[in-house]
């Protein structure tokens, strides 16, 4: 992970704060202090952005890219979650509860990120408090996102979970490895092949 040594420009932090003004409008010392206090990280694909075990101390924006949280069983890797784009990632519990996580993040694509330091998070809480809501629609908004993922598990054939899948993270389908998102449904690549062929052919009749 490339962590620049200087903040953000207002270049890049231009989408970041774009967004969150689509979810509620921050104040122009929010906005400062956004740019101000984030920083530019580069991956590359197939690094780590978060190890298990290791408390994750920041929160992201993904300006480009895709990342996947994960975690092993045995010798295998279960990917819980796909970000993109527009979105904010981070191992969600253990950022806001500062204690050491089970999840492994990764770049699935080179992605350009912004950091932002839990205590930095924090501060901007207490000098911004209407940045408050904005934080708390994000979460709404994740919490949500985490209910269709426990849904989707909890489904037991294939062909339903594809096409609940397709119904949610359609912008997906054709972006991302078919083995991550083979992990995240819970079936093996060879049973997702198949589904895909099945619902093709059947589009095309």
């Amino acid at each position: 992970m490339n962590l620049q040594p200087c903040h953000s420009t207002p270049e890049e932090a231009a989408t970041l704060l774009y967004v969150l003004n689509s979810v509620y409008p921050i104040s122009e010392g929010s906005q400062k202090f956004l740019t101000e206090n984030s920083y530019p990280i580069k991956l590359r694909k197939g690094k780590k952005l978060h190890k298990s075990g290791e408390i994750c101390d920041m929160i992201y924006f993904v300006n480009k890219g895709a990342i996947r949280g994960y975690v092993k069983d045995c010798n295998r890797e279960i990917t819980t979650w796909i970000t993109v784009e527009n979105e904010l990632v981070a191992s969600i519990y253990s950022f806001i509860f500062q204690i050491p996580s089970e999840e492994n993040m990764e770049a699935i694509e080179d992605s350009d990120l912004l950091g932002m330091k839990y205590s930095d998070l924090q501060y901007l809480y207490d000098i911004e408090p209407e940045f408050n809501i904005t934080a708390r629609r994000f979460y709404e908004v994740h919490y949500a996102q985490a209910e269709i993922r426990a849904l989707v598990g909890r489904l037991s054939k294939a062909e339903i979970k594809y096409e609940y899948f397709l119904k949610t993270y359609k912008h997906l389908s054709n972006r991302i490895p078919l083995k991550y998102i083979a992990s995240f449904l819970g079936i093996n690549l060879e049973t997702l092949s198949r589904v895909r062929s099945q619902i093709r052919n059947t589009s095309e009749k």
